[in-house]
């Protein structure tokens, strides 16, 4: 059975580490930012959204573990936050190791994400994914959120042409 266990200090390295980098890279591969920089862009994002790491107030990064004793299979993030009077949870990240892709893992995590929200009071999780991750996107609909805006973007850059 998947359950969300916080996150430890020793997870917590490794995790940003990745996290980083793979944000860096969904970035460029979405066309929103050039190779160059985008490790820093990424970087930059990441200490400004996470100031005191593990502590910072209104944010809840969870290992996803296969079960209470079992092996850490992802991580999962999100944030409390207001929107015009409304608090609501935000997730910032969701990842499986790919070995443990298609196993159930995501859907628990985020069933288990659901009740989470409830006992917090929050009326919504909201999340965005990148246009490129046609697996995340068919995960989300199958789990039940829907669209609510589209970011598009044209390069018309020299290089481009």
């Amino acid at each position: 059975m998947t359950v969300l266990v916080r996150m430890s200090e020793e997870a917590y390295g490794p995790y940003l580490e990745n996290a980083i980098s793979g944000y860096a890279q969904s970035n460029v591969e979405s066309g929103r930012w050039p190779e160059e920089g985008a490790l820093e862009r990424s970087q930059a994002d990441f200490e400004s959204s996470l100031p005191e790491g593990l502590e910072t107030p209104n944010n809840y990064l969870f290992e996803i573990k296969a079960a209470e004793t079992g092996p850490t299979v992802g991580v999962i993030w999100f944030a409390v936050e207001e929107r015009h009077g409304v608090l609501s949870a935000s997730v910032y990240d969701v990842e499986i190791k790919p070995r443990f892709r298609r196993l159930g893992h995501a859907n628990a995590a985020f069933e288990a994400l659901e009740l989470l929200v409830r006992e917090f009071g929050l009326s919504s999780i909201g999340l965005h994914v990148f246009g490129h991750n046609l697996e995340a996107q068919a995960l989300y609909d199958k789990l039940g959120y829907r669209v609510t805006g589209i970011n598009m973007i044209k390069d018309i850059s020299a290089s481009s042409a």
